[in-house]
């Protein structure tokens, strides 16, 4: 049936048919106009009550002619794009096929193609991913090679190109990147503009990882090295090269305020959901974006949005002097508020202004959440259903030593974290543990779960947790984490244990037709025992912790029951409040980063007190916030037998405190929630018969702010 003779005829048949179909194609396929500009529209954000927010769609390109951009810069795109530019046909058939194969196999967009390629893509063609624009692409590339001399398709490219930031073409790049005109470009410069074009949206040096800043410039060695390859630049001055380091980012006044970050994370969110519900790339759903037509609305609320930037400026800006405390110039604050029941973002505070401080400090990832994970160890043990080295089960009241410095037991990595002054508590339960914030304690706690699930509750909560080691120092919170993630978190928790993924996007629409978008509210991620339980435990931190005097005796608070957990890291680089009622959860950070040079930095002095702590600034500007707006009759419907929601939290006494002064020694006053008047059920899945409340003071006390905060303990151990 198969001889030699039949197969060398069907593949010779086959290739016939497609050279014939080629040629076909090549006929019937002309270069068209390009239309890259022409689809260019503007985008369109609303409010939640449809007002608008702003508009977004003027084009950012000066097209410049190449014999204007220094030669040597004109390489660096050659060396990085294309070494063969110069000899080639305009096409590179084996990077074609690769791509054609990974269309059909669902594998997405891979590199290989050439400068014309590219140039006929971003001109004439789209960014999608289908075998026939990929066709075309091939088609029409070969042609504009004939029809046009390599000077030309060469400035087509650097002239259509985006290079992040909104600019497009290499003028717009050299001003939002370096601040000089195209033809005053350096080498080095443009190096990282060529660079840059592989992923615009990751290797933008203001926002880019570590990881991507690594990438980004392992990338403007290999173009570099390519030059001196080709012989296009001297080895000797290319070994004296350093990196060029881009400016800070310009961005539009019409953004100004809180507006610019509003937009930039509803663009990330919205370019997320088009690479999953599409298969493309993020910067192919960056350019989708570009080109317009879009009418995203949002989830955030005039009115608490206003508090919000309120409580931070009566909280936080008012009592900084930049003029006397040369530290108040490098306190950050971010914040997100979430609805636990639909995960929307109502308010989101980025910065003091998208034009003056482009990170959106609400989403950075830069900073450690410190003492805030300790209710994720919490949630691990529970869940998992561990148990102490004596094969006790962990409940909150589970008895653990909180010696300062005690070296934790059963981990193959020595661990003697210090508590805060260095204070000694002897035995203590786990909910005074989670009160004090007794860092000794919670080593242990999370060494008996296994560090490695709790990295994996943390990862079913919401914190990204990426390649982290199962190390016992991540029981102090020093990996990094956002505000938006620890309002996740605890808005999981809030809800239930069913997962919140927190969305500025309310809906989402081009030229009419809806973009659907992923329902923030998942699965049961942790089981309502274990989440309630957290809770429970979380109300003692705020009637009888670390937040109690901004919080439980703040004079605006009107009833509201109240679960939290206040933050700060080692060196006091960051400091945290994270807390709910029933209807809202808000995480408030502050970060020390240094006004000049953006690297992290100190706060101790800042607004004229020794230590920024998480229960001072954070936990005033969530509570000016909260108790404006939140449901002042809302209960916790809990189904727990523990924590200090069902019974009073046992207060130890210190055994030994490092502290010379009364003022910096933990308080030791009786917890202030009351317990049930009957006697809830043992068993964690059954409502106890009467629902514990947590009982407010009836005269709240106006405290001054700048007395008597509680100190949040220290983590020593945190990685800078």
């Amino acid at each position: 049936m198969f001889t030699w003779k039949k197969v060398l005829g069907t593949f010779l048949g086959l290739c016939l048919l497609g050279i014939g179909g080629f040629l076909l194609l090549y006929i019937l396929v002309p270069v068209p106009e390009g239309n890259a500009e022409a689809e260019l529209q503007s985008n369109i954000f609303e409010y939640s009550d449809g007002s608008v927010l702003a508009r977004e769609g003027d084009v950012n390109r000066e097209i410049v002619d190449l014999a204007k951009v220094p030669k040597d810069v004109q390489r660096t795109f050659v060396a990085a794009e294309n070494k063969s530019f110069y000899s080639d046909s305009g096409v590179d058939l084996k990077g074609t096929a690769r791509g054609l194969y990974n269309t059909l196999s669902g594998k997405g967009a891979q590199g290989g193609s050439t400068i014309t390629q590219q140039y006929v893509k971003n001109y004439y063609l789209s960014q999608e991913q289908t075998v026939t624009r990929k066709l075309k692409e091939l088609v029409i590339s070969l042609k504009v090679d004939r029809q046009k001399t390599k000077d030309e398709i060469l400035a087509g490219y650097i002239n259509t190109s985006y290079y992040g930031r909104d600019a497009y073409g290499i003028q717009a790049a050299a001003q939002a990147y370096y601040r000089v005109d195209a033809e005053k470009l350096s080498v080095e410069q443009g190096a990282y503009l060529a660079a840059l074009l592989q992923a615009p949206s990751q290797y933008d040096w203001a926002v880019a990882s570590a990881t991507s800043k690594k990438l980004v410039t392992a990338r403007w060695n290999y173009v570099l090295d390519n030059m001196v390859e080709e012989g296009w630049l001297d080895a000797g001055k290319r070994a004296d090269m350093k990196f060029a380091t881009p400016k800070e980012p310009k961005v539009d006044a019409g953004l100004k305020g809180q507006k610019g970050y509003f937009v930039k994370l509803a663009k990330q969110q919205l370019v997320k959901q088009l690479v999953s519900q599409d298969g493309i790339s993020e910067d192919e759903a960056e350019a989708q974006i570009r080109r317009g037509g879009y009418t995203v609305t949002l989830n955030i609320d005039k009115k608490k949005q206003a508090q919000l930037e309120k409580a931070v400026k009566t909280q936080l800006t008012d009592n900084l002097d930049p003029d006397k405390r040369k530290v108040d110039k490098n306190i950050q604050a971010g914040a997100a508020s979430v609805d636990p029941k639909t995960g929307k973002i109502v308010a989101l505070y980025g910065g003091e202004d998208y034009v003056k401080h482009y990170f959106n400090n609400a989403n950075r990832t830069d900073y450690q959440p410190a003492s805030t994970f300790k209710p994720v160890i919490l949630a691990a043990a529970l869940e998992e259903g561990a148990q102490t080295q004596d094969d006790k089960k962990i409940t909150a009241n589970t008895v653990y030593d909180g010696t300062s410095k005690r070296p934790v037991e059963g981990s193959d990595i020595a661990f003697d974290p210090e508590n805060e002054d260095d204070t000694d508590y002897g035995d203590v339960t786990v909910q005074t543990a989670m009160n004090k914030s007794i860092n000794s304690v919670f080593a242990q706690l999370g060494v008996d779960v296994g560090m490695d699930k709790v990295l994996e509750t943390a990862e079913k909560l919401g914190m990204d947790t990426g390649d982290l080691k199962a190390l016992p120092a991540y029981t102090l919170g020093t990996m990094g984490a956002s505000p938006l993630q620890m309002a996740g978190v605890y808005a999981t928790l809030d809800n239930h244990g069913k997962k919140v993924t927190p969305t500025i996007i309310e809906s989402a629409e081009k030229q009419g037709t809806p973009i659907e978008m992923p329902d923030p509210i998942g699965e049961q991620v942790i089981s309502r025992e274990t989440a309630d339980a957290v809770t429970s435990v979380l109300t003692g931190v705020v009637d009888d912790g670390t937040a109690k005097t901004s919080v439980r005796d703040n004079s605006k608070r009107q009833g509201q029951e109240v679960a939290g957990k206040t933050g700060t890291s080692d060196d006091n680089l960051s400091a945290w409040f994270t807390g709910y009622t029933p209807d809202l959860v808000t995480s408030v950070g502050l970060f020390g980063e240094n006004y000049k040079t953006k690297a992290q930095a100190k706060m101790y002095g800042a607004g004229g007190f020794d230590r920024v702590n998480g229960g001072g600034f954070p936990a005033q500007i969530w509570a000016a916030y909260m108790f404006g707006v939140t449901d002042t009759d809302a209960k916790f419907d809990l189904e727990t037998d523990q924590g200090a929601a069902v019974e009073p939290s046992y207060t130890p006494t210190p055994t030994k405190s490092a502290s010379p002064t009364p003022s910096d020694e933990p308080t030791t006053e009786e917890p202030t929630t009351q317990a049930p008047t009957q006697t809830p059920s043992k068993t964690p899945t059954q409502t106890p018969t009467q629902t514990p409340t947590t009982t407010a003071p009836s005269t709240p006390t106006t405290t001054d702010p700048t007395e008597d905060i509680p100190e949040d303990p220290v983590d020593p151990d945190s990685e800078q």
